[in-house]
């Protein structure tokens, strides 16, 4: 048995926020200059040929890996995954980092809100009272009726929407398919679906600094999904979640140093209860599950 390196897995996982909060950075700079289908397209070209390239080298190849009990759900999480980036970066685009990780940090609260009717589990008061915590937090980075609302503003509730779905459909697929063939289906089916939507949107990188960019995206990508799973291999992920909420800070610091945005002191308050209840609600998941095996070992024991 594999013994858990907590300092690491912390580590890794601030180190994934970073390269995550980078590609996010890089995204908003491309999709204001070229088309959001091509940047993505070919960001997936190379993420797919990464994928195809790994599984070969597995044993059993990508016959193995590509065998799905449920090929229909991973075909719509790798194209649920896809369309979510999609509208993430038009959200970069239409409102800034900021604001857009600010709303979307809901993603967590969302899985847990969805958890019953898509899963079957039971959500409590309290994290019911979490989720409702967190829209406040939403409602207070939108301010409705304090501003002139922009329906733009609810694009990245809907990334963070969808994102929460692919995230429970994810652990859905995982009750029969492994995590090699999930990702498979991630990379592969993501690629095909913009693929057939993408030339139609083509827009040509200008220059060498572009392109450089460009592949610097895709190097990322790679990399943070990488080191995902080293992380998860070295640490439990009800320990490690909450650290990825460093994104939202690397992506802050990005976005002021770079694209000069403003954090407005209701963005940060209103963040800071979406972040709060996000993250009362990882620990409060993990403790019940926590408490769900421990039930399960008490009663293999009276029957042994």
């Amino acid at each position: 048995m594999k013994e858990n390196n907590d300092r690491l897995g912390i580590t890794l996982m601030i180190l994934t926020s970073f390269v995550f909060a980078l590609q996010d950075g890089i995204s908003r700079y491309l999709a204001e200059n070229y088309s959001i289908l091509t940047v993505v397209m070919l960001r997936y070209w190379f993420f797919a040929a990464f994928v195809i390239t790994l599984s070969a080298s597995r044993g059993g190849g990508i016959a193995r890996v590509a065998r799905s009990g449920q090929p229909l759900l991973q075909i719509f999480r790798g194209v649920l995954l896809a369309s979510e980036i999609c509208v993430m970066i038009a959200a970069f685009v239409l409102l800034g980092l900021i604001e857009s990780h600010a709303v979307f940090a809901i993603y967590p609260l969302l899985i847990a809100a969805l958890s019953g009717p898509v899963l079957g589990e039971h959500v409590g008061w309290r994290r019911w009272s979490a989720i409702g915590i967190g829209l406040v937090g939403v409602l207070v980075v939108l301010r409705p009726g304090l501003r002139v609302f922009a329906p733009e503003a609810l694009v990245p509730f809907l990334a963070a929407l969808m994102f929460a779905l692919y995230g429970l459909l994810t652990r859905r697929a995982a009750r029969t398919d492994s995590a090699e063939t999930s990702f498979f289906y991630t990379g592969v089916a993501g690629a095909v679906a913009i693929t057939l939507v993408g030339p139609f949107f083509w827009e040509p990188m200008q220059g060498w600094v572009d392109w450089a960019w460009m592949a610097t995206l895709c190097l990322t990508g790679v990399t943070g999904h990488f080191l995902l799973i080293k992380t998860y291999e070295v640490a439990e992920a009800s320990l490690v979640q909450p650290f990825s909420y460093f994104q939202l800070v690397f992506v802050t610091l990005i976005a002021l140093g770079i694209f000069d945005e403003r954090l407005d002191p209701l963005t940060a308050l209103g963040g800071g209860l979406i972040l709060g209840a996000g993250i009362y609600t990882i620990l409060r998941t993990a403790r019940a599950a926590r408490g769900g095996r421990k039930r399960e070992r008490r009663m293999a024991a009276w029957r042994i």
